[in-house]
């Protein structure tokens, strides 16, 4: 005797499916909304740039914005753009007359420096040759504001020396002096340098003190700004540098200083980025960058000082010697990707995949409701069959065993119909087999009972 089985489990792979496209979903919701880190090489130990930039990463993270920055300092401009160069950054402080990575694109200019000397107005000096046999004093010695100058003063046929003995120069010679701020009136009063030489932010307070020990030691309270007059011939030997103007008032209205605007060359800070960073993010720190800006400048003066690069067309800023990163281009043109320009790969996948479980799934339950089906419809073709074997049965044991096969049948219908949805005419078609196979029984029993003749 066979009985037929109807397994509880044939349903779990719809469930299992549904779960698996919920736990994607959450994944993909967890991945476009969690913040991304980004690590920035800053430099140089002691300047405004490092400050600034860490000022910057603790208001993102104040703001709980989506990019925070890992903070790594340097001692230099040289090591933190080698950091960017290898990849072992994201973004970095670059000045690029003394680095430049061929990987970096700028995102901002964070200062611009202006290279320029003030001398006390009866030193009789108006322009860099005049500087020929002088000492020029110099606050901060760093090794890049020293190169700057020596290839300054070379392009007018001057030597500059570091490490000059005291005494007359050559006639070719100009020295430079290391010298606190404190000392700068007196050193120019005694003779120890003719004037001071700058490598700075003209707007810095620095500058603007500077400005003014060199006023007090002129006898006459005059001071003379040289610059570089002739910036177009400096920028085609050192592309890497920019042209700045100082104007003219800058340090004071009457008299004005200077007197009219001064043309010279520089350099400047700058964030730039990895060339293969995303457009989005690139975007995304230079758009907070600039909004913080205000915010900033409470804490860190220097933010006042962050500007965009200079260009004219989009053309232009991204051929320049010194291009612009597509990202921060996007910002500056307004041209910034929406939420569904930046993650469309993603949603498309997901809706793809999302329709493809949700197919697979449709599949499978009119898959195991078919299953359902045919098993209660071979149990009511069993049925059928015990009812005609019923006729023609004289044996009452064994009209007992199908009378048992008959119960247990109905049992597991009656089980199927009560856990499973089940269509109403296979469920009546299977009632009244289960009726006609116990009448049959009943009756082939009753029949077996009475004796012969």
């Amino acid at each position: 005797m066979r009985k037929l089985a109807f397994p509880d489990g044939s349903g779990v792979w719809l469930p299992l499916g549904l779960g698996l496209l919920l736990v994607l979903l959450t994944v993909a919701a967890v991945h476009l909304t969690r913040p991304t880190t980004l690590t920035i090489a800053v430099a140089p130990s002691g300047g405004t740039e490092p400050a600034l930039l860490r000022a910057y990463a603790d208001e993102l993270a104040r703001r709980k914005l989506g990019i925070r920055l890992k903070v790594v300092a340097f001692g230099g401009v040289r090591e933190s753009a080698e950091t960017l160069k290898a990849g072992k950054a994201d973004l970095a402080v670059v000045r690029p007359d003394v680095v430049m990575p061929g990987n970096g694109l700028t995102l901002a200019v964070l200062r611009k420096l202006a290279a320029f000397v003030a001398a006390p107005g009866a030193s009789g000096s108006k322009t860099i040759s005049d500087l020929a046999g002088k000492r020029l004093g110099m606050l901060a010695s760093r090794t890049a504001d020293r190169a700057l100058l020596r290839d300054l003063i070379a392009h007018h046929g001057l030597e500059l020396q570091t490490d000059a003995p005291g005494g007359v120069l050559g006639s070719k010679t100009v020295a430079l002096v290391p010298i606190e701020e404190a000392d700068v009136t007196a050193a120019l009063r005694d003779g120890r340098i003719d004037a001071m030489v700058l490598v700075t932010t003209p707007t810095s307070p620095a500058a603007r003190r500077v400005m003014g020990l060199v006023g007090e030691a002129s006898e006459d309270g005059e001071v003379t700004l040289i610059g570089v007059p002739d910036a177009p011939a400096v920028l085609a030997r050192w592309p890497r540098l920019q042209p700045i103007t100082v104007p003219a008032a800058l340090y004071g209205g009457n008299p004005r200083l200077p007197a009219e605007d001064v043309a010279t060359v520089g350099s400047s800070y700058r964030l730039m980025a990895r060339a293969d960073l995303s457009r989005s993010l690139a975007a995304e720190v230079t758009q907070h960058l600039f909004e913080m800006r205000a915010a900033l400048a409470d804490s860190v003066p220097a933010a006042e000082e962050v500007s965009h690069p200079d260009y004219e067309d989009t053309a232009d800023a991204t051929s320049a010697r010194l291009p612009i990163h597509p990202g921060a281009l996007d910002y500056y043109e307004r041209e910034q990707e929406t939420f569904i320009e930046r993650y469309e790969s993603w949603i498309y996948l997901v809706a793809i995949f999302g329709g493809g479980v949700g197919s697979t799934a449709a599949w499978l339950r009119q898959r195991i409701g078919r299953k359902r089906r045919e098993r209660i419809e071979v149990a009511t073709a069993r049925l059928l069959e015990l009812r005609s074997e019923a006729r023609r049965e004289t044996d009452r044991e064994r009209l007992k065993a199908m009378a048992g096969e008959v119960d247990d049948l109905a049992g597991s219908i009656a089980r199927h119909a009560l856990n499973k949805p089940t269509e109403l005419r296979t469920l009546g078609a299977a009632n009244v087999a289960i009726d006609a196979a116990r009448s049959t029984v009943r009756r082939a029993l009753a029949s077996a009972g009475k004796p012969v003749g």
